[in-house]
């Protein structure tokens, strides 16, 4: 059976503390994790006493992307199969980014493809100085989906999305504040400390918490326009992840 990522959640002192421990995978994400997510997600919703989220890696890792056994059986599925393993995963980061409380994450080493979608899909991101944003899909030759593109204008801006979206440019950890990706870029040591200062305040009035998660998802997050970019995004990486390899650029 191939290695999984496994997906533990603690609600301590009102924090719900997300960890992606997958030493195997580099925390990457299949099915299996991307379920485990949604059940994270439902189970703090659930929860009145629960007022701030923290999503972050284990193994010195953040998230590898999309597991490449995924990525390889979408290579030979039908459409309609390819399209519903594409579902699969990206519901894993939408129900993250639908959380009725505030979320951060703790990125505290590499977010790759759909791993960098998940971080950014958090309503705030603190990063080690070491930690690496990286797109991954074009480098790859693969077309990025679930909305990537869209989620990096949303943080940062149409000359980030082009930059990392399209000419596959990478972000250190130390570089990501001054491009509006991440609020702080901390060294590892102090990372969950930092993450934790910010959402204490959450953590003490669930109510409030919620009640401004709500308004910050009307007012500020377009999520009409992240459910078009997820439709527009889907047909073009499975064009690319199913066209004949001659297709396929040559590596160097």
């Amino acid at each position: 059976m191939a290695a999984t990522t496994r997906v533990n959640t603690e609600t301590k002192d009102g924090v719900a503390w997300i960890t992606l421990d997958g030493p195997d995978t580099r925390n990457a994400l299949d099915a299996k994790a991307a379920r485990s997510l949604i059940a994270a997600r439902e189970a703090i919703d659930a929860d009145p006493q629960a007022g701030a989220a923290v999503i972050t890696g284990a193994t010195g890792a953040f998230c590898s992307g999309a597991d490449t056994d995924v990525l390889n059986s979408l290579r030979t599925a039908r459409a309609d199969e390819g399209y519903e393993g594409l579902d699969i995963l990206y519901d894993g980061f939408r129900r993250f980014a639908a959380l009725r409380v505030p979320t951060v994450a703790a990125v505290n080493g590499a977010a790759v493809g759909a791993g960098l979608n998940l971080a950014l899909t958090a309503d705030l991101r603190v990063v080690t100085e070491s930690a690496v944003l990286m797109p991954g899909f074009t480098a790859a030759g693969i077309h990025p989906g679930g909305g990537h593109m869209h989620l990096l204008a949303r943080a940062a801006g149409g000359t980030a999305a082009a930059g990392m979206g399209v000419f596959a440019r990478s972000v250190r950890g130390r570089d990501a504040v001054g491009l509006g990706l991440a609020w702080a870029a901390v060294p590892e040591g102090e990372l969950h400390t930092t993450a934790r200062d910010l959402v204490t305040h959450l953590a003490a009035d669930p109510a409030l918490a919620r009640a401004l998660k709500a308004a910050l998802r009307l007012t500020v997050q377009d999520t009409a326009a992240w459910d078009r970019a997820v439709e527009i995004e889907r047909a073009r990486q499975m064009w690319s992840l199913t066209r004949p390899s001659d297709a396929m650029p040559k590596e160097s």
